[in-house]
């Protein structure tokens, strides 16, 4: 098999092949856009394997029936009553098997049958190869590695769209942002969220209050919007985030570590502002996205530099507390929600 053309993630090469129903012999499929993995991996399914024959070629191997000889028995099966046959072998590390065993795979790697297609998945594993040893190089010389990571929140817009489209819904692209903002971006939850969001709306537009019915957001999405209403003066609302993270059983410190970060993010926004800087010059420093950029600029345009160095401080001193004293954590919080409230009226 001739060595596969790399391209910066592979997937238009994958595009391709599976367009042209010119599936190649060995993939590679990584990242955490697992909405995307699967639809991908389902497309090579359909069009290498049907439903009369799958049973016997298809074959998924997983770490509790993997090991060498039956992966070899997959791949060297013939198709019965069919043209191909697929292999997919799910979350195993092929890297950590021993050295033995890597060889034998070394050599089957780089000699698969035309009529066998091998897909490899790691989603919660990490794809993380040995490329000092054989084995890397059977997958340098025949695989297409296909990353599938987040993204961009141009492209999930635009996806957003279609796919409330497609529920004979219309949503507005402000609207698009702040959906991906309090999800975790990801297509995967995104299409649960849609599906309920479109449930619930009665009306052929979507409005900010059917997300907030019924999309829980993850924990950075409601600090944001704790600290949001602190800069305009919210304070009641603030300390209504507040409940709802500890509602959610998130731990008292990991929600002030999200705090302390959005604090960071604050201060350093506010002297970008001081600086004549904008929501761009925050993005290419923290490597934040445009919404969320230009939702923390907003807000740190409302706050003062000396607000945001005392914040630090009060947050540093409740980090110290929540370790070293017997008082509850979630009493901390709410005196630190407190103690934020009041340095902004005073600021």
């Amino acid at each position: 098999m001739a060595k596969q053309t790399q391209q910066p993630n592979g997937i238009q090469e994958l595009k391709i092949a599976i367009r042209e129903k010119t599936p190649g012999r060995l993939y590679v499929f990584h990242g955490e856009e697992a909405f995307l993995m699967n639809h991908y991996l389902g497309q090579l399914r359909k069009i290498l394997v049907d439903k009369l024959t799958e049973s016997f070629n298809y074959h998924k191997l997983t770490g509790e029936n993997f090991d060498v000889q039956s992966f070899a028995d997959a791949v060297e099966n013939l198709p019965m009553m069919a043209e191909h046959t697929m292999v997919w072998v799910d979350e195993v590390d092929l890297f950590k098997l021993p050295e033995t065993d890597r060889e034998k795979l070394a050599q089957m790697l780089s000699d698969i049958p035309d009529y066998c297609t091998v897909v490899l998945t790691y989603e919660t594993t990490p794809w993380k190869p040995d490329k000092r040893i054989k084995l890397w190089n059977a997958f340098a010389d025949q695989a297409l590695i296909v990353e599938f990571a987040k993204q961009e929140p141009r492209d999930l817009i635009a996806w957003i769209s279609r796919h409330f489209a497609a529920a004979g819904k219309r949503i507005p692209q402000e609207l698009c942002a702040y959906l991906i903002d309090i999800t975790d971006g990801t297509m995967t939850a995104l299409s649960g969220e849609i599906s309920k969001i479109c449930a619930y709306s009665g009306t052929d537009v979507i409005c900010k209050a059917d997300i907030d019915a019924v999309v829980e957001p993850v924990l950075d999405a409601v600090v944001f919007q704790m600290t949001d209403h602190i800069s305009q003066g919210n304070y009641g609302q603030a300390l209504v985030k507040l409940h709802q993270l500890i509602k959610m059983q998130e731990e008292p410190l990991k929600i002030l570590g999200a705090v302390g970060s959005h604090f960071r993010r604050l201060s350093a926004a506010r002297i970008l502002l001081d600086g004549g800087k904008n929501a761009q010059d925050l993005m290419h420093l923290t490597g934040l996205k445009d919404y969320p950029a230009r939702k923390t600029v907003s807000a740190a345009g409302r706050l003062s530099a000396a607000f945001c160095a005392r914040a630090s401080e009060l947050i540093m001193e409740t980090d110290r507390r929540i370790k070293t004293s017997q008082d509850e954590p979630d009493r901390l919080l709410e005196m630190l929600i407190l103690q934020l409230a009041q340095e902004a009226k005073n600021a």
